[in-house]
């Protein structure tokens, strides 16, 4: 069963099946700071895991749980609190922590929607030169989850390619794609945060090299 319509609920449509609950229907909006929007999703998950008890419940969080600099966030704190009552209140759970998703769709906001977008309009914007982001196709997460049942049952973990992505690397692959020049300007800001991404994680995309994996990915969704 699939709780949400948005772009992890409809990648997951193909490996959907009656013994599990995957919970795709959370806050997205990482500066959402409503307590009626974190409510809201806490309550939903509450009252699946009750309706559907001997399912394993799948729950995608967010790497950002990693960011020192973000660990009094409303939105992280929310994230780590329904982890937790996941782990005490389910007999089997996956617990997802994933990067910037790239896919068809979803919210504009996202990174890579955004830079795509203002290339596209021709806006000038503002990179960060010390920004560093990691990046997942949608479709790995589906297929992590299909090829690592067993190893993720009961188990909290971080996924997405493991290669910290700076900002310039990211437009100019979409400029390569898209045939059009980007306006920005750079401004010495940005951070990032180190994640340990376990074997499983890791093994995944064995033979991928980075630059490929990039221009894969604007290639597919530009």
């Amino acid at each position: 069963m699939i709780v949400g319509n948005g772009l992890i609920a409809n990648a997951l449509k193909k490996i959907d099946t009656e013994d599990y609950l995957f919970f795709a229907s959370g806050v997205s909006n990482s500066l959402e700071i409503r307590s009626s929007e974190f409510e809201r999703e806490f309550s939903l998950l509450k009252d699946r895991i009750e309706k559907h008890p001997g399912c394993r419940l799948v729950y995608f969080s967010t790497l950002s749980v990693n960011d020192q600099s973000k660990q009094e966030s409303p939105y992280v704190l929310h994230k780590l609190k329904l982890e937790d009552y996941i782990k005490n209140n389910t007999g089997s759970y996956s617990i997802l922590r994933i990067g910037n998703i790239v896919g068809n769709g979803g919210n504009p906001n996202t990174l890579f929607n955004f830079l795509r977008n203002q290339i596209f309009q021709g806006n000038t914007f503002t990179i960060h030169q010390r920004a560093r982001r990691l990046l997942v196709d949608i479709d790995d997460v589906s297929k992590f989850l299909q090829t690592n049942d067993d190893h993720l049952n009961n188990q909290t973990v971080n996924f997405a390619y493991p290669y910290y992505f700076d900002l310039k690397e990211i437009v100019q692959a979409l400029e390569s794609r898209m045939q059009k020049t980007a306006r920005y300007t750079e401004t010495d800001e940005g951070d990032f945060y180190i994640v340990d991404f376990d074997e499983t994680a890791n093994n995944f995309f064995i033979g991928i090299d980075a630059d490929q994996y990039l221009r894969d990915l604007a290639e597919k969704y530009i």
